[in-house]
């Protein structure tokens, strides 16, 4: 994977085809007959994916950490939406035998989409079951191998699409590969950034792996907003100053969680998407409006780090796209 692709060189005009305005889930088209699975499918933003995806017809597997916040999560899906097929599966992405238990217990044939929303938010510093530094761990590591492990199945799809959900912070992360892993100070913000400045970098040269070996996946980067999960003010890394101020912040300038899961939505749906288009809301900052492919700034085109990120997610995961 060392060696640059011709697919960087298109990777900014193939982005910004295919613009909708003012797109909401209601134009998503019929899906049925697709199979997709959304990590963190049981809350937040992944929750209103799934539930927005099986409302289309999608048959939606709820990738969880817990069965029965899963479970319960499927119920309330099969409430609001009734007909829905929807199921959980257990995945802990903290843990790579549970990534690898996932894929290798896959028994759908094939999968046409994959969104990687699953995401730890700024804990206290923690290591996975692999001793990772957590939110590395988790939010990156954890989509790379998981993207890897389940490539056999997406390319048995006749349009395969894998959405990898970042967040607005990675415009602003100091991006180090020597301190991914919390090897030096560890700030639970800046690591938070780091990891979903990661997720970019992933996602930019999946497609460019993709596009140079020949295969149909279309990767696509999601921003979702600022939006009201509760996970922020829940935040147990903060003081009492800040749980007494966040709601009050989040609330003025979130926006509710079915604004934050469109561009999830947009990158898995609409029709004619190229591969490598960053989806985030039109507004300043990338916060709010509707979704639309934009400019993810220099992280997209940097193809030297991503590349560079690869190699170390394949020695530290063990799993090679391709082989």
């Amino acid at each position: 994977m060392s060696k640059k692709s011709s697919a960087s060189k298109t990777l900014n005009s193939r982005s910004a085809a295919a613009p909708v305005t003012n797109w909401t889930e209601e134009q998503m088209p019929d899906q049925s007959g697709r199979l997709v699975v959304v990590t963190g499918g049981n809350s937040g933003i992944g929750y209103v994916t799934a539930r927005e995806l099986a409302r289309r017809g999608a048959h939606t597997v709820l990738a969880c950490r817990d069965r029965s916040r899963g479970e319960a999560a499927v119920l309330r899906i099969r409430a609001e939406v009734p007909g829905a097929r929807v199921e959980v599966r257990l995945l802990d992405l903290a843990d790579l035998k549970s990534v690898q238990g996932f894929a290798e217990n896959w028994d759908h044939g094939r999968l046409d989409v994959l969104i990687n929303n699953a995401a730890v938010v700024m804990p206290p510093l923690t290591r996975t079951a692999d001793g990772f530094e957590s939110q590395f761990g988790v939010n990156h590591l954890g989509a790379y191998a998981l993207t890897g492990r389940l490539l056999p199945y997406l390319l048995r799809s006749s349009e395969p699409r894998v959405v990898t959900v970042s967040s607005e912070g990675q415009l602003t992360a100091r991006f180090s590969l020597d301190n991914l892993n919390g090897e030096q100070r560890y700030n639970p913000s800046l690591a938070y950034a780091q990891s979903k400045r990661a997720n970019v970098y992933f996602s930019a040269q999946l497609h460019r792996w993709a596009t140079a070996e020949g295969l149909p996946l279309r990767s696509m980067i999601a921003i979702p907003g600022l939006s009201d999960t509760g996970v922020i003010t829940k935040n147990s890394v903060h003081g009492p100053l800040w749980r007494a101020v966040a709601p009050r912040f989040i609330r003025l300038l979130a926006k509710p969680v079915v604004q934050g899961a469109r561009p999830s939505l947009y990158a898995a749906t609409v029709p004619g998407l190229p591969g490598g288009s960053y989806i985030a809301p039109k507004g300043r900052l990338q916060m709010r409006g509707a979704p639309t492919p934009r400019q993810g700034r220099r992280t997209v085109h940097d193809e030297e780090t991503a590349v560079a990120l690869w190699d170390l997610s394949e020695r530290l995961t063990r799993v090679r796209y391709g082989h």
